[in-house]
């Protein structure tokens, strides 16, 4: 039996069905859903570079634009964004939604080795690039606390252990870490002791310098086997830092920098807030410093000083500062 048949000789009945099917189509059609934001991935990439202690200007003249120079010449590149400011750069790189992101990936890392050799000598690291989505929000924030760890060893284990950990799950595109307090060593140099010993801040800056190069010690070569040494010389504690040598006499006696100066292990930026959730209730942190700058304005808020870790709401642990102050606040730095 031939299933046309069946149409031809009913011409009306077909005529029906098909109008039918049509009007149902159309109504159909203008119920579908339609997103206002389609899920597009876009390929961009996120260019960082960090070089702390650099103001604003110094970052664009000397970091952000020979990367600008070298990035702009990928191919497929449509929109390059760039941010500078004290001790980071970031730089966004838009290209088109037919540009493979793998390829684009390979782009990005032959132009930062291209501009190695006009990046400042002194970069603590080379500039790092991420796949982003800019259209994309953080869908998890997490507030880590201790309240017996200084804030900087809370720094340093999520930052080694935590965010690696997090990068590895599943479906994660990217882990940053923000706030916080970064560990670091700070010298507080003696002018005056500086200057009665014949030194100056340039000595101090140098051999702390030579102190910390981590590069090849060279080898050594026997009739059978050659073997590399492998010696990191790099400082990491405050008690590293006090027995460095400055300057040596001709009497066999030498100048240290805990001669001339403080060393303490302390954060990279003292004067950084953070605000987190504690077990208690909401609350704000600020550094040691910006708590005594609030309180001689005769404003003041909770105290937190880096040695004695996260506190609950309405309440601090600072020695010697006045506790009638707690229900007070001010915004800080």
């Amino acid at each position: 039996m031939n299933p046309s048949r069946l149409f031809i000789l009913r011409p009306v009945a077909t005529s029906l069905v098909m109008m039918a099917i049509l009007i149902a189509g159309i109504l159909a059609y203008r119920l579908l859903p339609v997103a206002s934001l389609p899920q597009v991935d876009y390929p961009t990439i996120q260019v960082r570079t960090l070089y702390p202690g650099a103001g604003p200007d110094v970052m664009l003249s000397n970091v952000t634009a020979p990367l600008e120079d070298e990035l702009g010449e990928i191919s497929g590149l449509e929109d390059m964004r760039s941010t500078s400011t004290g001790g980071a750069s970031v730089i966004t790189l838009r290209f088109g939604l037919d540009t493979d992101l793998g390829v684009a990936e390979q782009g990005v890392q032959a132009a930062i080795n291209q501009a190695d050799n006009l990046l400042p000598d002194d970069l603590p690291m080379p500039p790092s690039y991420s796949k982003v989505n800019p259209a994309d929000a953080p869908v998890m924030t997490l507030a880590v606390r201790s309240d017996s760890l200084p804030l900087t060893r809370v720094y340093d284990l999520v930052d080694t252990r935590m965010i690696p950990k997090l990068a590895q799950v599943s479906g994660v595109g990217l882990v940053s870490l923000a706030g916080g307090h970064q560990p670091a060593v700070r010298v507080r140099v003696n002018p005056r002791a500086l200057a009665s010993r014949g030194l100056d801040l340039e000595a101090v800056r140098e051999a702390i310098a030579s102190a910390n190069v981590n590069q090849a010690k060279g080898s050594i070569n026997g009739p059978y086997r050659a073997l590399s040494i492998d010696a990191n010389d790099q400082l990491t504690s405050a008690d590293e830092y006090r027995q460095l040598i400055l300057k040596s006499n001709d009497d066999g006696a030498v100048v240290r920098l805990q001669d001339v100066a403080r060393v303490t292990n302390g954060s990279e930026n003292a004067l950084v807030g953070r605000m987190g959730q504690s077990r208690q209730g909401s609350h704000r942190q600020y550094s040691a410093s910006a708590w005594r700058q609030c309180h001689q304005r005769g404003q003041c808020h909770q105290a937190d000083a880096a040695e004695s870790g996260a506190v609950g709401a309405g309440q601090y642990r600072y020695p010697g500062l006045d506790r009638s102050h707690h229900n007070h606040s001010c915004l800080g730095p």
